[in-house]
């Protein structure tokens, strides 16, 4: 996904649309018994049914959920995709529809206005809108981007060196990037005068191009992005760019995961928990076979470059999903101390009306054992 604004949202938070419930089977009565009930005009459905028959009723329940994406189809949406086609939503009694989107933060207002009941987006965006109206935003249920992807890149052969050596230079992002708008943290952290830095604002798609031609010193990015477009223009990202991580330098921030609406977590709770157990699932076996879960995307989108996606799923992989955090939590869970840092990073830099707890902003409920959850990529 490419680096985008962390939008307010101002719209009423709609409910999400129940699904309708597939009636019981009905068990036939004696001839005296049906009698009986036609008479007195009752059906089965209104008998005394036994404590566990609402529990059974609601398990053969299917529910529809429409989940949005952080951008077009690339190769770390796989998962979604080898999990649906390995039957795990439909396991969980789950009717998915999954549409790209246009942006991480997007993600957070589109579920608040109701037209997506779930997604794959940012959680700082969470916070962001949660610090607004509280109980309106999403909730995140499912960790992946485990460490966030903002990062400064620069020529390899330019002067820049350390952070220090920004000063005095110009810098390129999108209109109130969340990696521009998270900078004079990073700056104040690494001893920088953020006042003696100028930015100028460029299209998402143009942030590798305006770099090489020279006409910014360095671009601000989202690193699993600017990482493989480097590549796609036959570049080496590890050899002709120099990278400034944020997380390197103490940003503690999380970024994507799963995130459900407020209503959805409430009222079904079980379907939600369906729901991050068969991502989970698909996360797995994406882990234990890349080349299956490019298939499964490539049967959406038949004219991606499967090489070039496949790499970018194993970047993503390796820098930013399983880290040495998520190995010993698992993946999906989060630290609440990390995050209520973050939460403080968020709220300084985005100056927000207040800091939400972080039981705001993720739930861990949902999430299947750890022991599940801790997952390594073979020969890593």
């Amino acid at each position: 996904m490419m680096d985008r604004p962390l939008p307010q949202f101002d719209s009423a938070a709609c409910k999400d649309r129940l699904a309708e419930a597939e009636p019981l089977q009905s068990v036939q009565p004696s001839p005296p018994r049906r009698a009986w009930l036609r008479a007195s005009g009752a059906g089965l459905a209104s008998m005394a049914l036994p404590a566990w028959a609402p529990a059974l009723a609601q398990s053969q329940d299917v529910t529809t959920i429409r989940f949005v994406l952080d951008w077009k189809l690339q190769g770390v949406h796989a998962w979604y995709y080898l999990a649906q086609d390995r039957g795990y939503f439909a396991a969980e009694k789950i009717e998915l529809t999954i549409d790209q989107g246009d942006g991480s933060a997007a993600t957070v207002t589109k579920i608040m206005s109701g037209t997506y009941q779930a997604g794959f987006g940012d959680i700082n965006a969470i916070v962001q809108n949660a610090a607004a109206r509280p109980g309106a935003a999403p909730v995140m249920v499912y960790m992946i981007y485990d460490r966030t992807p903002f990062a400064l890149m620069t020529k390899a052969s330019g002067p820049i060196r350390s952070l220090k050596d920004l000063e005095g230079k110009t810098l390129g992002s999108p209109a109130n990037g969340a990696a521009m708008k998270m900078f004079p943290v990073l700056a104040e952290l690494a001893g920088v005068d953020d006042k003696k830095v100028k930015w100028l604002n460029m299209a998402p798609n143009l942030q590798e191009q305006m770099l090489l031609q020279g006409q910014v010193d360095v671009s601000a990015v989202f690193s699993v992005t600017s990482y493989m477009n480097l590549v796609a223009q036959r570049l080496d990202p590890d050899k002709d760019i120099r990278w400034f991580h944020y997380a390197d330098a103490g940003i503690d921030l999380y970024s994507n995961g799963v995130m459900v609406s407020a209503a959805l977590a409430k009222d079904k709770p079980q379907a939600v928990a369906g729901l991050v157990r068969a991502i989970h699932k698909g996360v797995r076996d994406t882990v234990a076979d890349p080349d299956a879960a490019i298939e499964a995307l490539a049967k959406r989108e038949p004219l991606i470059n499967k090489e070039i996606e496949k790499r970018r799923l194993m970047y993503a992989l390796r820098t930013v999903v399983l880290t040495p955090e998520a190995g010993r939590a698992g993946v999906g869970d989060v630290s609440d101390e990390r995050l209520k840092r973050s939460i403080s990073q968020l709220s300084k830099a985005f100056e927000l009306a207040r800091e939400p707890a972080p039981a705001e902003i993720f739930d861990r409920r949902f999430l299947p054992p750890a022991a599940e959850r801790r997952l390594s990529l073979k020969g890593a």
